[in-house]
């Protein structure tokens, strides 16, 4: 059974439901909710926010597919490369078109935890597996 990979291993910061972090947290949660290693899942995390610094919805939206692409190959993370680079970028538009490029607007626009998670899956790529890993950490931060 492989470690799991929690946000501390990514130096991501989620205290106080920091907007940047829970971003960071949503990334790395979405490439490792994938059928990939997680080690592979955590380096095209570290090559995308930490090296090309697409940290932030806005910063995301901005790369082009092949950019993605490129990004996701030096992380090995090929299996799924133009799914995965189409699918981040509907989720950085989603997120700046419908919530302001904000996760707290999500949490803003939901009655409760279930709601959130709901409105969570409807971003295309982001299953149950990705939910799951993400509210691991991030439900304390935000509930």
């Amino acid at each position: 059974m492989s470690k799991i990979i929690t946000a501390h291993d990514l130096h991501i910061d989620l205290q106080g439901a920091n907007e940047a972090g829970l971003f960071k947290w949503l990334l790395a949660s979405f490439l490792m909710g994938k059928r990939i290693q997680g080690p592979i899942a955590a380096k095209a995390y570290d090559v995308i926010v930490e090296q090309h610094q697409r940290d932030t919805p806005q910063r995301l939206a901005a790369c082009t597919h092949r950019q993605l692409v490129v990004m996701l190959g030096e992380a090995h993370y090929v299996r799924y490369d133009e799914t995965t680079a189409s699918r981040l970028l509907a989720l950085a538009n989603k997120m700046n078109a419908e919530y302001n490029g904000k996760i707290r607007n999500i949490v803003a626009a939901s009655s409760d935890r279930q709601e959130f998670e709901k409105r969570l899956s409807e971003f295309e790529g982001i299953g149950p597996k990705t939910v799951e890993i993400f509210m691991r950490e991030a439900s304390s931060a935000l509930y």
